[in-house]
């Protein structure tokens, strides 16, 4: 009797642990994911890939990125890339970033950096450059990236707390 009690007793304990365990790592944030590459000798990107979704239901990679060069200098952009026929974006507007507590930032357009050829750029796939407002972009709480279009409609995504926090952390990479 007191052996079945015991294990009882021991396989409530290890039931709740492991119950314990899930829930944890189920609500625990979520880790920043950095990827690093080496382009070219002292040249070095640090990626965050993240796929959104707009108002529509159209999902859209989300990729910040700082490149180091040899001589110490770098720069952040975000490209924002749709599915093919998503978008027609308004390459002369620049990118709204508006956050829940009504603080608005614009992020300029630099999309015609990506191709040496200018026809080359696709209508949906836009690049901004992140540099000049990362550090205003507040932790802890959550962005509306607003992209303009060639049609008058806008195009909105939803950028969680720890996108922002990730996207913060690319300065920090050496």
């Amino acid at each position: 009797m007191k052996t079945i009690l015991r294990f009882i007793g021991s396989t409530l304990i290890l039931g709740m642990l492991a119950w314990v365990l899930i829930v944890n790592v189920a609500i625990s944030p979520s880790q920043a994911t950095i990827r690093q590459l080496e382009e070219a000798p002292g040249q070095v990107v640090y990626q965050s890939r993240q796929v959104l979704k707009d108002q529509k239901g159209a999902s859209w990679q989300a990729i910040a990125f700082k490149r180091t060069f040899p001589d110490r200098s770098d720069s952040i952009y975000l490209r924002l890339v749709g599915f093919p026929g998503t978008a027609n974006i308004d390459h002369s507007q620049p990118l709204t970033l508006t956050n829940s507590m009504g603080k608005t930032l614009t992020a300029a357009d630099v999309s015609h950096d990506m191709f040496v050829d200018p026809t080359q750029i696709k209508p949906d796939v836009a690049q901004y450059d992140l540099q000049p407002i990362l550090m205003k972009l507040e932790l802890g709480i959550p962005l509306r990236l607003i992209l303009p279009t060639l049609d008058q409609s806008e195009i909105t995504l939803n950028a969680s707390t720890d996108l922002v926090e990730e996207w913060r952390s690319l300065i920090g990479q050496k």
